[in-house]
């Protein structure tokens, strides 16, 4: 493995991170909309860095399903967190109202979704940071 794609999947990986760090804060403020977002999106950069990391040089797509799939055609293993792939229907409805069929996005998702959210990102997070540090040693 290149030294350059390990530091450019820790480089997303450290941004997954604080994406969910940033999920919590608005789940703490009651910006349960906002919260749902940022684990999606810390599920897709978390995602993401593997793949930078095996020396993917470049991936696209915002979808946790595509990039899970992606994914898994490098380590089988990652299918059986085919759970997170639900984090895709947080990527639009919670920011724009014509996501919706009606509503606002910041009073169509509670403290459940977000919760839930942050729980399935957190998986994810959680076993991609084995993997790279497994990778680092």
């Amino acid at each position: 493995m290149r030294p350059d794609s390990l530091e450019e999947g820790l480089r997303w990986f450290r941004q997954a991170k604080r994406d969910l760090d940033d999920a919590q804060y608005n789940y703490d403020g009651g910006r349960f909309n906002l919260s749902c977002f940022l684990s999606q999106q810390a599920a897709e950069k978390a995602l993401k860095a593997y793949l930078y990391s095996l020396g993917e040089e470049l991936v696209l797509g915002h979808s946790v399903a595509k990039l899970l799939k992606e994914a898994s055609n490098h380590d089988p293993t990652y299918r059986e967190l085919r759970k997170v792939s639900g984090l895709d229907k947080y990527y639009v409805p919670t920011r724009y109202p014509n996501g919706l069929p009606g509503g606002v996005p910041y009073e169509a998702f509670d403290e459940v979704d977000a919760s839930r959210a942050m729980e399935l990102a957190s998986e994810l997070i959680g076993y991609i940071e084995k993997v790279l540090i497994k990778d680092l040693k």
